[in-house]
């Protein structure tokens, strides 16, 4: 009765429609579901737990419990060392006094293969003389659990992750988000200071 009804809207005969149905489950017809989509200003910042260089086990809801976040993924690893993120990072250095007045963590996040990933992490913390103040947290993000987590997955010969920065607030919601499709347009410090300073403000 249903098939008949069904067919009748469709106009199609219910022996056709019996056809077609089963050369669907046969053929294994599946459904395209939307592709997945980083996290945008509102969303809730998935959690991760990923290690700094000497072990430490650094966990996002253990540091919004304390206060704002600012996140920012660099490319990490993708067979050499990225003079973009090295660029990026001295400014979030210069601009290190700033963040701390305004009472927010920063997290960078170094991914790539996990082989001697924690190596190459090692040389790029103090690769062309950077002096990281000791409130930046900097961990590494072996086979891109995060990143994946994130979708930030740059998978393209040589690259590793879409270079990106979040601001979250105390409750690890987003409210600010920026994630580069190149190896250029970063973040600069200033303007993530500013959006950290209204999170902080509120």
């Amino acid at each position: 009765m249903l098939m008949n009804t069904i067919a009748k809207s469709l106009k199609t005969p219910a022996a056709n429609l019996r056809r077609i149905i089963f050369a669907l489950l046969i053929g294994g017809f599946a459904f395209v579901l939307p592709a997945a989509e980083p996290p945008k200003v509102g969303d809730k910042a998935p959690e991760f737990a990923l290690k700094s260089l000497d072990d430490q086990t650094v966990r996002l809801s253990e540091l919004t419990a304390k206060g704002n976040v600012v996140l920012v993924v660099l490319r990490g690893w993708p067979g050499y060392q990225c003079p973009i993120c090295d660029r990026q990072v001295h400014d979030f250095i210069a601009s290190a006094s700033g963040f701390a007045e305004a009472k927010t963590q920063l997290v960078f996040v170094y991914p790539g293969p996990a082989n001697d990933l924690k190596a190459h992490a090692g040389e790029f913390k103090s690769w062309k003389g950077k002096e990281w103040p000791k409130e930046f947290l900097y961990v590494l993000d072996p086979d891109y659990t995060m990143v994946n987590a994130y979708n930030l997955r740059w998978d393209a010969p040589r690259e590793t992750a879409y270079p990106s920065t979040f601001v979250l607030d105390k409750k690890g919601v987003v409210r600010f988000a920026k994630i580069s499709h190149s190896h250029g347009d970063r973040t600069k410090a200033s303007d993530v200071l500013a959006e950290a300073k209204k999170v902080s403000d509120k």
